[in-house]
């Protein structure tokens, strides 16, 4: 029997196909497969595939360049003093027979010894000058320098000059030959989050090259009065001191310096542009000689920009002008606020220290001011700047002549308080003493103070005092100018305790 097949069409195969995709769409659905759902509407997806960062650059051939220019630097010291002791309340037996005739065995006199200390330094010249901490190479009897090249050859060095303020040093070997130097480059472009790269002598261990970013710039860590460290957390550990920091242009944008102890990730660079500022004086000097302009001042906070006018609490507040300097030749007052020296901005308090010392004394220059609310500039001949420290005293007073506001308690400037306390300028009141936890107190008002303004007011007297503070209890701050020993200061008071 013959049997007959059926043969399925073309259209027939598709109406199939079609079938099977709606079952499988509906069944998909039913038991909630799609790749969509609803886990869409709980965040938003990016419409286009999302841009790819590149990986840290790599730092071979930036290494392989500026090592040779890096130095490892020995120093030798002579100190003084006295052998371990490890039982101090030991007697010598033989004492009571022999009286102190017998030289004690643990009373030695002291003796000399050297300790060594290690260090990093890079050559900027190919005569052999070399930059570096000066904590580094300071009291040195002996400085050797190691080149980084294969041959490790070791100097002799000398202190061409240093300057401790801003702990930098300048050194020079004499080489035989031309020596690699590495190039300085401009700081105040550094950027931060910007690549940099460390290479120094840590722990010893010889040149070391580390890579991290630029974490904050303008840091103060009370190393001195110049503070205004670049951070990074490029490793640096100790016997980095005085090496290079290099942006990658394979420049220098500052030198390291400092550590925070038992921090990670935390170094500081000083500036590689406040260097060169006093380069060519260490050079040429040895010594460095700095801009002075003879004022004291103390940072504009929110309360003292309100009390004087001010948008915003910034520049330097002037709150003594010392007679005969420059300033005081120039026509700045107490008061008036520092914005601008030399076409550099005055932001915070530290910018103005650092913009006078880096200015050559001679030079004139045009310094921006504002008093009484209206921008003036004034014509400034920069001085050289002085030696000197100033310090309060705080002694006991007189019974207080007038009632006690906002915790303080004044009193007039008698012939006698003068004598006992030292007072030259006799204009004012004198502070007695300041009730804890006062306002007064809270603000920083201290017993031994004179208090010259009461808002920019002159106060000669205690009756001048007690009717303009009277006048001012109606105020949120009143702003004291106050004389401490020689040097005076704006202290705002608020009203309320």
């Amino acid at each position: 029997m013959e049997m007959k097949v059926k043969r399925f069409g073309v259209k027939t195969l598709m109406t199939v196909a079609l079938i099977f995709l709606v079952l499988g769409v509906a069944v998909t659905t039913r038991f909630d497969l799609t790749e969509h759902t609803g886990a869409q509407n709980f965040w938003k997806e990016s419409a286009k595939k999302a841009e790819v960062l590149s990986g840290p650059p790599s730092f071979v051939e930036l290494a392989r360049k500026l090592m040779p220019a890096v130095v490892n630097i020995s120093t030798t010291q002579v100190m003084k003093g006295r052998p371990f002791v490890p039982f101090p309340e030991f007697k010598n037996p033989f004492d009571e027979f022999f009286g102190e005739e017998l030289p004690k065995p643990f009373k030695e006199p002291e003796r000399e010894f050297k300790r060594q200390s290690l260090g990093s330094g890079f050559v900027i010249n190919k005569d052999g000058y070399i930059l570096t901490n000066n904590h580094v190479v300071e009291d040195a009897a002996e400085i050797i320098v190691t080149l980084s090249d294969h041959k490790k050859q070791e100097y002799k060095a000398k202190v061409v000059g240093k300057d401790a303020l801003l702990d930098v040093a300048l050194v020079k070997i004499d080489a035989k030959e031309d020596l690699p130097v590495v190039g300085l480059g401009d700081s105040d472009t550094l950027e931060i989050g910007e690549w940099v790269v460390a290479i120094g002598n840590p722990f010893g261990l010889g040149g070391t090259v580390t890579a991290g970013i630029v974490s904050q710039k303008g840091r103060v860590i009370g190393a001195g009065p110049y503070d205004n460290f670049i951070q990074t957390d490029a490793s640096i550990n100790p016997g980095n001191s005085g090496g290079p920091l290099f942006n990658l242009r394979g420049e220098v944008v500052g030198l390291n310096t400092a550590i925070v102890a038992g921090g990670q990730g935390i170094g500081f660079a000083t500036p590689v542009n406040m260097v060169k500022e006093i380069l060519l004086q260490l050079k040429e000097g040895g010594k460095i000689t700095r801009g002075w302009i003879g004022v004291t001042i103390q940072e504009v906070t929110p309360d003292i920009a309100n009390s004087f006018g001010l948008k915003e609490p910034k520049g330097a507040l002037v709150s003594s002008v010392i007679p005969g300097d420059p300033a005081e030749k120039a026509g700045i007052k107490t008061g008036d606020i520092l914005i601008e020296f030399d076409a550099k901005e005055i932001t915070e308090l530290g910018d103005l220290p650092r913009t006078v010392a880096a200015t050559s004394p001679g030079k004139n220059v045009a310094v921006k001011i504002v008093r009484d609310g209206t921008e003036k500039v004034l014509e400034l001949k920069v001085g050289k700047k002085k030696e000197g420290v100033e310090e309060g005293a705080e002694e006991e007073g007189a019974k207080p002549a007038v009632p006690e506001e906002l915790g303080i308690l004044a009193e007039d400037i008698t012939h006698d308080t003068a004598q006992r306390f030292g007072i030259e300028d006799t204009v004012g009141v004198f502070v007695h003493s300041v009730r804890q936890g006062s306002p007064g107190d809270d603000a920083g008002i201290r017993r031994g103070d004179i208090v010259k303004e009461i808002n920019r007011k002159p106060i000669r007297n205690v009756k001048e005092y007690t009717a303009e503070l009277k006048r001012s209890m109606d105020k949120e701050v009143v702003l004291f100018l106050v004389k401490r020993g020689k040097t005076a200061l704006y202290v705002p008071v608020k009203t309320k305790e």
